[in-house]
């Protein structure tokens, strides 16, 4: 009697965790690439992994691939951003104007977060692709507001 119950059980767990598995989780074979948005410089791509990194609350997890060379203008968030490369070289420097002597290079495995109103830049050596984490909403804000592409359109 007690057998029957338990595969009826397991059975019915299966189907329910099955679906819940693939929607929740990603090869990378499974990112949907699509254009950064337009705050962020032309050049890059993004997927969206998990939640709306554009609504007003809530996680979020992103991916950025950027080209060899590719550069941010300095620029703060107001709220934390957690970093973590997963391939080529992240380049990360701190301050209002871009200085490629204060630059640190951050091969992939590396991790960093980025407290809010933290003043960075940060490019990329060779093809690079980071995954950021965080609370809602992605915002950049400019310390130059002439560095914001949103504005050239």
């Amino acid at each position: 009697m007690k057998l029957p119950f338990l595969v009826v059980v397991l059975s019915v767990g299966t189907l329910f965790a099955a679906p819940l598995r693939a929607q929740n989780a990603f090869k990378p074979d499974q990112v949907k690439w699509g254009a950064a948005p337009p705050f962020i410089p032309a050049g890059a791509q993004l997927a969206v992994l998990e939640g709306d990194p554009m609504g007003t609350s809530g996680d979020y997890t992103i991916r950025l691939k950027m080209p060899d060379g590719y550069k941010i203008a300095p620029h703060t968030h107001p709220l934390r951003e957690n970093v973590t490369v997963l391939s080529g070289t992240l380049k990360v420097g701190m301050g209002d104007k871009w200085d490629d002597t204060k630059t640190m290079n951050f091969p992939a495995g590396s991790f960093a977060y980025l407290d809010p109103s933290m003043h960075h830049y940060a490019g990329a050596s060779g093809e690079t692709v980071i995954q950021i984490h965080g609370q809602a909403p992605v915002k950049f804000n400019y310390i130059n507001p002439a560095d914001d592409p949103s504005r050239k359109m």
